[in-house]
């Protein structure tokens, strides 16, 4: 039996060899049933994704929910900063300064202003 330090080095012959099959190349079915088996989404962590130093968010067309869903998840990805555009007219433009100043979302910003009649930068802490 072969030993295997790390499983991200198996190909695809290494595995379809593990299960005792010959090599058959283009079978996709095959590796992903192996894949499967083997567990290697567990096994093998994912990387993970790199905090962006700045976001766009752009609320257009969305529900306050959504908005509200948006914006949190970026306070909480570690983002330094974002130009959040609400729109010059409707309600989340009037929500998000209540929002900043008045809620949850409160702790995880630093400052914010208006950039334009239509959007908010702000600034986020720092997640470490």
């Amino acid at each position: 039996m072969l030993y295997y330090r790390n499983m991200k080095q198996l190909s695809d012959d290494d595995i379809l060899h593990m299960i005792g099959e010959e090599p058959v190349h283009d079978n996709a079915a095959v590796k992903r049933a192996v894949r499967s088996e083997l567990q290697l989404s567990k096994r093998i962590p994912t990387p993970d994704e790199p905090i962006p130093e700045h976001v766009v968010l752009d609320l257009h067309m969305k529900t306050i929910e959504q908005a509200w869903t948006d914006i949190m998840s970026v306070a909480k990805s570690g983002a330094r900063s974002a130009n959040i555009i609400t729109g010059a007219s409707g309600v989340l433009h009037t929500l998000f300064p209540q929002w900043a100043r008045e809620s949850i979302l409160t702790p995880y910003i630093i400052e914010f202003y208006a950039i334009n009649n239509g959007s908010f930068f702000v600034r986020f802490h720092h997640k470490k």
